[in-house]
């Protein structure tokens, strides 16, 4: 996060930043059996669907798809190589008053399932920023986001929304505040 120092407007930074997207972000890999395999057995998930390519393509499906966490995997442009593209730092660019992170919730509604072959991406909206009080703060800045990831004819696969709290250090807020929380 951006801390600023000083006055801090929570309304001038809606007016700012909610609605900011990232760009849409290709996934680095396309939707892959392998990939699928190895996370099932590693956690034991014997589930046909995910596994058996004949049971997948007999089924509603027409093809394995893959477990609803790996849609996140299969939609984000992995760790390496680093890539230049914006996914993420959209959230870490937002103006508040702490620079200390908290991840208070993130729930995925999944609409369709990913099938092998699919080609995932994904793109990031700030839907909301507001202040809220906690112990350590008395004037915390949450931002809400929420990711859409499309498969490659654009339709909706999946929706999560991510809530992060930020705050200052209890030294920060009596610096500011004049007196300490807790």
């Amino acid at each position: 996060m951006v801390r600023v120092t000083g006055p801090y407007d929570v309304e001038a930074v809606r007016s700012e930043w909610i609605g900011q997207k990232t760009d849409v972000v290709p996934g680095r890999y396309p939707v892959e059996y392998d990939s699928i395999r190895r996370h099932c057995h590693m956690v034991e998930d014997t589930n046909p669907l995910f596994l058996d390519p004949e049971y997948g393509r007999q089924s509603e499906h027409g093809a394995v798809i893959a477990p609803p966490v790996m849609t996140r995997y299969f939609a984000g442009a992995g760790v390496w190589p680093p890539s230049s593209d914006n996914q993420g730092s959209l959230l870490l660019s937002v103006p508040t008053r702490g620079e200390r992170n908290i991840n208070l919730n993130t729930e995925w509604e999944y609409l369709q399932p990913a099938r092998v072959g699919d080609h995932l991406a994904s793109q990031t909206e700030v839907t909301d920023i507001y202040e809220k009080s906690i112990k350590l703060d008395p004037r915390s800045v949450w931002v809400v986001t929420e990711t859409r990831i499309t498969n490659q004819d654009g339709e909706l696969v999946a929706v999560g929304t991510n809530t992060l709290c930020t705050h200052r250090t209890p030294e920060q807020v009596e610096a500011e505040e004049g007196e300490r929380p807790l």
